[in-house]
């Protein structure tokens, strides 16, 4: 436990090395001899059952949970807490905010890389929660595969009723502001 510990919250869209800051800055406090723990979605087997993986192939050990509460009852069964909590793709794990307010509120420093919101431009439910407690958000950019502007939304490719599907490259693309889809519902708006 810590006496000013920190609340990270590194977002963006997808390809916008949210994990790589994620996996740097673990790098750093375990540098400062720092006790870090990484959880990620059980569901999220891109690359890795067993580890955080970017897309550049930088790799991190991790345990997988399904739901906040399995965050806890982890970290409960722990011979040494640790200084430091990071989960990855936090908007994957139902309950993984509450978990990490409490652990913030309780003294552990929090490091969370996720989507903040979905290709439809809606927000997902545990970034939402935690981002009024966050002591730091960074906003990571990506580049736009079609022009290669600043990208700030993520793209799906091919589009159906699943709001959460894990892929990478071959389902999601970066876009900017004026390649992104709802560019297409302001004009649908518009014509109404």
């Amino acid at each position: 436990m810590l006496s000013n510990p920190e609340f990270i919250v590194y977002t963006g869209p997808m390809f916008g090395s949210k994990t790589s800051r994620l996996l740097s800055t673990l790098e750093k406090y375990k540098y400062q001899h720092r006790r870090t723990v990484l959880f990620k979605p059980l569901i999220d087997d891109r690359y890795s059952k067993s580890e955080v993986v970017t897309h550049g192939g930088w790799k991190m050990s991790a345990t997988c949970v399904k739901t906040g509460p399995e965050i806890l009852a982890f970290l409960a069964e722990l011979k040494e807490e640790p200084h430091v909590v990071a989960v990855d793709e936090a908007f994957m794990i139902p309950g993984s905010a509450d978990a990490l307010i409490w652990l913030y509120q309780y003294g552990f420093t929090v490091v969370v890389s996720s989507l903040e919101m979905s290709y439809a431009c809606k927000p997902f439910h545990e970034i939402e929660r935690m981002l009024p407690w966050a002591t730091r958000v960074e906003k990571c950019t990506a580049v736009c595969t079609i022009c290669g502007r600043d990208a700030h939304y993520t793209h799906k490719k091919q589009v159906n009723d699943e709001e959460i599907e894990v892929g990478g490259d071959e389902l999601y693309d970066p876009r900017c502001y004026a390649h992104h889809v709802f560019v297409d519902l302001r004009t649908k708006i518009h014509d109404k």
